[in-house]
């Protein structure tokens, strides 16, 4: 394999002005340059990324910000940076992860500063983030995988949760189902103004209450102890509960669990829905989950895509919503009891 040396000898030129025209740190004659080029090309002399990028000021990495948790990455989580790792790939890039999250603005601005990164995207992302304030008074590219409450001018891919909700809704209520409780993400995940858990939350109102039924949603921690704590105050709350719709992939299994526990059949006594969920977690359980389906791979590549996009000065700001997919499996099916009361309130055989 050719080195720079080979090529310097080659064009009868030092090993520094080879470096300079790559770098171009230091003006260089066309003529010396020209010779430089043809010795590359003879050699068939692939320069280092850190050299192309040094001639381009581009690092060609590009950066995707996901707060860590003690519970780590699960299957879904994992699909949007698969999909975001392959379209950088794809274009030449690299992607690397950080663990910053909203919190850790002053990291943030080391980053930014030290210019490692041609541009950002934004996983885990608040109503409120201060991360994108911090992205666009430094001059970072940046897209979000999620929405901020105020979105002008910027780039972003979502789930579209209004339509997913609804139609994980419309699913159990076309089952007879007409007391359906929703578990969330935690407490404090809502209260820091996690955007799918407030967005879920609004959802899941507007579509029960559109149907004339009452909802009721029960925070989760995200833990198996934290399903298996939110089902036993779902049932305190309805004891007569016929269906459970979460957002919460660790909790679900907890959930599942104190169901057993309390000999709650699903899902001939208790349907049960996950949504944003990877078709891998989904055949986990047993028996396997009927899901509204993560879109996570293709957000993670059209928000890199997208990213690209803005490096090259060739798109405009992307704004999409995709919902997920209902996939029913085993854990749903009718209501065990006709309820009559549905009748007349609108309902599927109202």
């Amino acid at each position: 394999m050719a080195t720079m040396h080979d090529v310097a000898r080659l064009a009868r030129v030092s090993v520094s002005t080879v470096s300079y025209v790559l770098t171009g740190t230091r003006p260089i004659s066309d003529a010396t340059r020209a010779r430089v080029l043809e010795a590359m090309a003879e050699l068939d002399y692939q320069p280092n990324a850190m050299a192309r990028g040094l001639a381009t000021r581009r690092s060609r990495i590009v950066g995707l910000l996901m707060p860590m948790s003690e519970r780590g990455f699960g299957a879904t989580e994992t699909a949007f940076v698969t999909g975001a790792a392959a379209a950088a790939s794809d274009a030449g890039y690299h992607l690397v992860l950080s663990p910053i999250g909203a919190g850790d603005l002053d990291d943030l601005r080391r980053l930014a500063s030290q210019r490692m990164v041609d541009g950002v995207a934004l996983m885990e992302v608040q109503i409120e983030d201060g991360r994108v304030g911090v992205l666009q008074e430094t001059g970072v590219p940046l897209v979000l995988i999620g929405r901020t409450s105020d979105t002008t001018g910027l780039s972003y891919v979502d789930i579209d949760f209004d339509q997913t909700v609804r139609e994980a809704v419309d699913h159990l209520v076309g089952l007879g189902h007409r007391r359906i409780v929703y578990v969330n993400h935690s407490a404090a995940t809502i209260a820091a103004g996690y955007g799918p858990a407030l967005r879920t939350r609004d959802s899941f109102v507007a579509a029960m209450t559109g149907y004339g039924l009452e909802p009721l949603m029960i925070p989760a921690e995200d833990s198996a102890a934290g399903g298996r704590a939110a089902l036993a105050q779902a049932m305190t709350q309805a004891p007569d509960l016929t269906a459970v719709l979460a957002m919460n992939e660790n909790a679900i299994f907890g959930i599942l669990a104190e169901l057993a526990v309390r000999r709650r059949a699903v899902p001939g006594d208790v349907s049960v829905v996950s949504m944003v969920t990877s078709p891998a977690v989904a055949e986990l359980a047993y028996p396997a989950l009927t899901a509204m389906t993560s879109p996570g791979s293709a957000l993670g590549r059209i928000a890199v895509e997208a990213l690209l996009r803005q490096l090259d000065g060739t798109g405009a700001h992307h704004q999409q919503l995709l919902p997920c997919a209902l996939e029913v499996r085993g854990s749903t099916c009718p209501a065990a009891r006709p309820d009559n009361e549905l009748t007349g309130t609108g309902l599927p055989g109202g």
